[in-house]
């Protein structure tokens, strides 16, 4: 993600309905996790502005940005969080020292995607977790990608291989955005670039209750947009 983008996303991200929903499914995730035990110790690989960074600490965790570019670094910085420049192929922080990872729409930007989550199952505890998102179905592949600078779409099996190479134990994994796959495809297959943009009101709250409509729905199953993931380092 290029400094224009970074600076855009900042911009939109509070409003738009795919961060909005995103952010909601980052929440339920914590307070499943803190049902196990006090929040503790957390990294947001790639956390651009900020936006699940500050989740993580409404949510009572204790969170650092990692972010690789100097402009997220900025933005971050100026939001109030503690941010550290790195690369999730080499985070500069010690091996077994923290509780959670989340890594949102991160390692399909990364050449060896596998260094990047070797070093997630580096830094995390026994027994700790990481949550992963990433785009889904190369026959979704479009400019988009090319833009926002995508070595890959992930599907299942591939997901699965990868991040049990690195080491970690797989709990859950689904699809997201399954219901607005189609109106996706239709719109890549005419994206000269990246569209980070805000829809218009009435069409920004309809796309963001076609996706929450998928917590109540059986889909999780179906091919869709993003793929979601919950692993953890074996103790």
């Amino acid at each position: 993600m290029d400094a224009s983008d970074i600076h855009r996303l900042a911009d939109v991200e509070d409003r738009h309905w795919w961060f909005r929903e995103r952010r909601s499914i980052l929440a339920r995730w914590l307070r499943g996790l803190e049902r196990d035990g006090a929040p503790g110790s957390a990294l947001d690989i790639g956390a651009a502005g900020g936006g699940n960074t500050r989740v993580l600490r409404r949510h009572g965790w204790r969170p650092v940005a990692v972010e690789y570019s100097a402009d997220g670094a900025r933005v971050a910085a100026g939001r109030g969080l503690i941010v550290v420049r790195g690369d999730a192929t080499g985070l500069p922080v010690a091996g077994g020292s923290v509780d959670l990872v989340t890594a949102f729409d991160v390692i399909e930007h990364i050449e060896d995607d596998y260094l990047a989550l070797a070093e997630i199952r580096r830094v995390l505890r026994p027994g700790g977790t990481v949550l992963v998102t990433v785009p889904c179905d190369m026959r979704l592949w479009s400019a988009h990608d090319v833009a926002s600078q995508h070595f890959r779409r992930y599907d299942r099996d591939g997901l699965r291989r990868v991040v049990r190479k690195a080491g970690l134990e797989i709990d859950e994994l689904w699809s997201w955005n399954v219901l607005l796959r189609p109106v996706v495809a239709a719109t890549r297959r005419r994206a000269t670039g990246n569209e980070l943009t805000l829809p218009p009101a009435p069409v920004n709250a309809a796309l963001r209750a076609a996706v929450v409509a998928e917590r109540y729905l059986p889909v999780q199953r179906l091919p869709g947009v993003s793929l979601m993931l919950r692993a953890h380092r074996p103790r």
